[in-house]
């Protein structure tokens, strides 16, 4: 016979070993055995009341009955596969004969270690209530689980001997336990709650259930009530009929599901060696600790900490009903065990990554009190990762703890999110700036997009980016159309939030340092352009700064009220006291400050050739929906900008030689598939060279890429007005 080895773990050290694959890879049929001896050997067709009494299943000399702990193929993993066979189907979606099986687990899958017992035995394995379909060929051998008494009796030493035949399928348990809530059943005897007989089935699954149900703390009004930030009232059609432990939801586990459902094939594998990278480390710097007192120690500082975009603010306002959408899939998904996608889109600066962090945040906090399962979450920025594939690494170190290349982390992802693991924890992945992680063939996206679909991959995906049809302009129709995304919409902010948004940052400062009548103008200016709170936080935060300085050059100290008394009524007093405010006028400062910047001031003194690079640049984004484009591309975008432009005197940029492009030559305009214009190699060289676009290789060559290195709404906000741009039919 054929003998092809595998990992399961050790029986006698707990460690990960070989051992033969009993059955071996020969393809010998299953064939049903049946309680009556009449009916023995392969099912026939029709015979609807002899499929109801399968009690065994037989390939060539090895038989397995219902009742029997079995063992199973563990592909790409050296964790011993232990369950008992509950009940055979016929068939699933495939054809393939298949059977229900009822988990036990080892204390290596048992995440909690602040709940997790310490002691576990080596060959010790604790039945879970979780159970599971898959195909008859995943049993590569039988297992014989005992009571620690029984295993004593039988091998005095405490290890199973590596020549016996019980070697590495020998097994001891003595508790249950769920370990998605790390809950333990008290201590018994495996042969007093269990002797091998199906009658005994539901007994012991009933022990289970009832020894490790959760006594979670009842959760009125589902997360109406548990964070009154958020939710005002509670979502409709929720009475106190409908409310129910979350626990019993989790807890709720079939015992004998007969839905033939379409199981992935597990097979033996593959001999490629994984070379797990060691952690980088680093040598930490020296850093100084401030006091708060130390640099908030007026209200100016106090108020410029709370307005800077970084600052964490106690709550969320304006977001509450999207902070209860994303929490209740979440939770659902985390609960039922289940997979799922959400693609949170929204122009930037309206709380998208704030509010997901926000939730996670409470899910953590729902974890800590007992209220919910446990799961693993972990962000992934694209703008934090030179290479979209790196994600695969950073997804399989926070699964696994492992850090492996991106080519074998996704080898490892496959392979675990298409194996049958019933006992996996929810992972919830943030995958912000997800424009950044566009491929070439889109193979990041797809992956990530598909794998919540899988049957076993309890992976939760929340995509977050800033192109609300991202999906469809990346990914095909016919595939998009079948991920079943989620989708949530974040609007911009009107001037009513951004207002809200402000005044919630300014609350407990003291002084009164920022007059309304300022908050409002400056939440009316960004409103009518984006609705971008970042922008809104900055242009007010930038107020605060100028007010302080002007504060410091009079010699007024708004720490200090009673120095007011010193001047006599309508001298200095007026002046000083609306020089220590941000009013209106300070805020109009601000505002011609952000469009008078350094690099606005660059961008708006650019030539024109430097402003048709920038310009089709921006256009040929926003056309794809690609964060970078080729250098050929956007010459093509510039070219048909200009062949349009009838009326403008940068045409004569174009003239008619047939020299070899050089990104000088003059090209006529009788001929549009030469129009290229003058100077345009240099000004792209020019233009990375001073950082506002990122030029592969510094060259201007058609197969390079560019991209912006500067945000869009710069480019924008500097070229809105320009005449030059306007005679090109761009509009901004």
């Amino acid at each position: 016979m054929v003998r092809r080895s595998f990992l399961t773990t050790a029986a006698s050290s707990g460690g990960g070993s070989d051992s033969d694959d009993e059955l071996g890879v020969e393809d010998h049929p299953w064939t049903w055995i049946y309680r009556s001896a009449s009916l023995s050997g392969p099912t026939s067709t029709g015979n609807r009341d002899a499929q109801l009494d399968i009690i065994g299943a037989r390939k060539d000399n090895f038989e397995c009955y219902v009742g029997d702990c079995v063992l199973l193929k563990a592909e790409g993993s050296n964790e011993a596969w232990v369950a008992i066979v509950t009940e055979f189907l016929e068939a699933d979606e495939d054809g393939d004969k298949a059977a229900n099986f009822l988990w036990f687990s080892t204390e290596k899958e048992i995440r909690n270690n602040d709940r997790k017992r310490t002691d576990f035995l080596p060959n010790e394995l604790y039945i879970t209530p979780s159970s599971d379909v898959n195909p008859l060929a995943s049993i590569n051998d039988k297992a014989a689980v005992m009571s620690e008494q029984e295993f004593l009796q039988r091998y005095p030493s405490g290890k199973v001997p590596r020549g016996s035949l019980g070697y590495n399928k020998t097994f001891v348990c003595r508790r249950g336990c769920d370990t998605r809530t790390t809950i333990y059943t008290q201590e018994f005897v495996w042969e007093s709650v269990y002797s091998g007989k199906p009658e005994h089935l539901g007994t012991l699954l009933k022990l289970v259930q009832d020894g490790t149900r959760s006594t979670r703390k009842r959760r009125r009004g589902n997360i109406a009530t548990v964070e009154t930030d958020y939710i005002a009232t509670p979502p409709e059609g929720d009475d106190e009929d409908e409310e129910e432990d979350s626990s019993d939801v989790a807890q709720r586990v079939p015992v004998t599901p007969r839905k033939r459902r379409k199981a992935p094939r597990t097979v033996t594998p593959s001999n490629r060696r994984v070379v797990i990278k060691k952690a980088l480390e680093f040598t930490p710097l020296a850093t100084r600790m401030l006091s708060p007192s130390h640099h908030q120690s007026s209200p100016f500082q106090l108020a410029r900490a709370q307005l800077h975009v970084a600052s964490v603010p106690a709550s969320l306002p304006c977001r509450e009903s999207e902070f209860f959408l994303v929490y209740s899939h979440l939770e659902t998904a985390i609960t039922d065990g289940s997979g799922a996608c959400i693609y949170i889109s929204g122009t930037p600066g309206t709380g998208k990554t704030a509010t997901v962090r926000e939730v996670v945040s409470k899910l953590d906090e729902a974890v800590r009190s007992d209220e919910l399962d446990d799961f693993i979450f972990v962000e992934i920025n694209g703008m934090k990762i030179t290479d979209p594939h790196q994600s695969y690494t950073l997804l399989w170190e926070a699964l696994k703890g492992q850090r492996v290349s991106p080519s074998q982390a996704l080898e490892l992802l496959e392979r675990e999110f298409n194996n049958p693991s019933p006992r996996r924890v929810p992972c919830v992945v943030l995958m912000d700036e997800l424009d950044q992680l566009v491929t070439k063939n889109q193979s990041v996206m797809y992956n990530f997009f598909n794998w919540p679909g899988l049957k076993h991959s309890r992976l939760i995906v929340l995509a977050v980016a800033n192109t609300m049809d991202l999906p469809e302009r990346t990914l095909s129709n016919k595939i998009s159309s079948r991920l079943g995304l989620t989708r949530i919409t974040f609007p911009g902010y009107n001037h009513e939030q951004l207002m809200k948004i402000i005044h919630s940052r300014l609350e407990g400062v003291p002084g009164n340092v920022v007059e309304p009548d300022a908050v409002q103008f400056a939440s009316r200016k960004v409103a009518a352009v984006s609705g971008d709170a970042r922008r809104a936080l900055d242009i007010c935060r930038r107020a605060v700064e100028l007010a302080e300085a002007d504060v410091k050059a009079s010699g007024i100290d708004p720490a200090t009220p009673s120095k007011r008394g010193k001047f006599k009524s309508g001298e200095e007093d007026r002046p000083k006291t609306v020089r220590g405010k941000v009013t209106i006028a300070t805020v109009k400062r601000a505002i011609n400050e952000a469009t008078s910047s350094p690099l606005q001031q660059y961008l708006r003194a650019l030539p024109f050739a430097s402003k048709l690079v920038l310009s089709s640049l921006l256009i040929r984004n926003e056309r794809t929906g690609l964060p970078d484009s080729t250098y050929g591309d956007v010459v093509e975008e510039m070219r048909r900008a200009l062949v349009l432009d009838a009326s403008s005197r940068r045409v004569s940029l174009l003239t008619s030689t047939g020299e070899k492009d050089s990104g000088v030559g003059r090209i006529t305009r009788r001929d549009p598939k030469l129009a290229r214009p003058a100077g345009i190699s240099s000004a792209a060289a020019d233009l990375a060279g001073a950082g506002i676009i990122i030029l592969e290789a510094q060259r201007a060559e058609r197969p390079s890429k560019i991209k912006l290195a500067v945000g869009d709404e710069e480019i924008k906000l500097a070229f809105r007005d320009d005449p030059e741009i306007r005679a090109l039919g761009i509009a901004f």
